[in-house]
């Protein structure tokens, strides 16, 4: 019934508070302003971060000392229209706005029906090595997805979707954290899958490089990405 609802209440891709990520290794929509989500998105997003569930998540992970990161950076609520995609990456290591943050866990509950394998959009997850994807897991109506995170957990969803018009990828994400004093930060590390072209991979390889510049940005200025998202705006 909570899924029901939050799927009923999702804002559409023309709703306004939308953060744009529009670059060469991914095209989706997010939201991270939690006072901003519709009322059963916010108590959905309330009960994964709450003691409860992190206790269900440290049983379940082995992780001890987990915690939610209460701003949701990167994390809330995420959009892909027909055409968005998300190359395979591995997540950035550390909180931008806490050096002793270190990132864990992510946590992906979908909100969409009747999807189709021809509508592409699976979340893949591919070996360290990157030469083959283990599993392709659909975005299947309330499902959850519980994954750690590190310098190998690649995953993305790298294929434009395919969806009719007006049918979107929906999904709510939470991400857990752990203290580590001494983590080493990394930017978020996209990576080329084997069937890509030369000319992808340049494209691939010249985005991390801008990213990784905008990732010590923010480190260094505490912004977040909504900032970059109205400067773009502006273009």
């Amino acid at each position: 019934a909570a899924a029901e609802q939050a799927l009923r209440e999702f804002p559409s891709p023309e709703s306004p508070g939308w953060t744009h990520w529009a670059h060469v290794n991914e095209s989706k929509l997010g939201k991270t302003d939690r006072q901003a989500f519709p009322p059963a998105i916010g108590a959905i997003v309330d009960e994964l971060q709450s003691p409860r569930f992190v206790e269900i998540l440290t049983r379940l992970t082995g992780i001890e000392g987990l915690f939610p990161d209460g701003r949701l950076e990167g994390s809330g609520i995420h959009q892909s229209v027909r055409g968005g995609f998300l190359n395979v990456h591995a997540d950035f290591t550390v909180h931008p706005h806490h050096d002793d943050w270190q990132r864990r866990v992510n946590v992906l509950v979908y909100l969409n029906k009747d999807w189709r394998d021809e509508y592409h959009g699976h979340l893949e997850l591919w070996d360290r090595s990157m030469s083959r994807c283990v599993r392709k897991v659909a975005p299947a109506f309330n499902r959850c997805v519980i994954f750690t995170t590190g310098a190998g957990a690649y995953h993305g969803h790298p294929d434009p979707l395919a969806t009719p018009e007006g049918m979107t990828r929906k999904s709510i994400a939470v991400y857990f954290f752990s203290l580590a004093p001494r983590a080493i930060a990394r930017a978020t590390a996209y990576r080329p899958r084997p069937q890509d072209g030369p000319v992808t991979r340049i494209g691939i390889h010249l985005d991390a490089l801008a990213l990784r510049a905008y990732d010590a940005a923010k480190r260094r200025f505490k912004f977040d990405d909504r900032v970059i998202s109205r400067l773009l705006g502006l273009f």
